[in-house]
């Protein structure tokens, strides 16, 4: 170790493999009237906690279009009407049924999907989980046109506003979350004190 705190190996370098191993922290974030709000918006229960400091219907009015934004989102990318029925525990829960094709081509509307309840089907359902993955990872503005991205960020402005800050508060948590779960890359030197993992969880009723 040197007069830094640095734990180093033989030839003077940093070795992560000397670095003793930090304990794990389990965060578990429900998104539902957490991170988000919708069900409180929609029936007027946010706008109820401030005793008439808030405008319910206007509440209610932002609840329906974040409604009516997310159901058609779903509806458009991300199969909902098909595999709404058919909850799994996250995106990776079949994995063993995908054989990694590529869906670049892949038709989706007449591959013959049904129930799941066979492996054919199965495979089916993973390819759906994997395109939405694949489209959650390179983020809505990969194919979403600038009206409608528009359109969701007015509907961000206008309720972060109605609802004080709600929104940009918890978007500032998640931020600080993402930058404290960064592991050192490339040769940087590794401190002995570093700080210890994070694990973060999302999770939601669904409904």
């Amino acid at each position: 170790m040197d007069e830094n705190g640095l734990i180093s190996s033989d030839n003077g370098e940093v070795s992560s493999d000397n670095v003793k191993e930090q304990p794990r922290n389990v965060y578990i974030w429900d998104m539902d009237e957490t991170l988000i709000l919708l069900r409180s918006l929609l029936d007027g229960s946010y706008a109820g906690a401030f005793h008439g400091l808030k405008d319910t219907r206007k509440g209610v009015e932002i609840g329906k279009q974040w409604e009516n934004h997310i159901l058609q989102i779903c509806d458009d990318y991300f199969f909902y009407e098909e595999i709404e029925n058919y909850n799994e525990p996250f995106l990776n829960s079949l994995t063993e049924y995908d054989d990694g094709r590529d869906l670049s081509n892949y038709d989706f509307e007449n591959d013959g999907f049904t129930s799941p309840f066979d492996d054919s089907n199965k495979r089916k359902l993973a390819y759906r989980h994997r395109s939405i993955a694949e489209k959650y990872a390179k983020g809505v503005h990969d194919f979403l046109d600038q009206q409608t991205i528009k359109s969701w960020n007015d509907l961000y402005s206008s309720t972060d506003s109605y609802t004080d800050g709600w929104l940009s508060s918890a978007h500032a948590l998640l931020e600080q979350v993402v930058e404290k779960n960064k592991v050192p890359t490339g040769n940087g030197p590794i401190s002995a004190g570093s700080k210890s993992k994070n694990i973060n969880v999302l999770v939601t009723s669904g409904h």
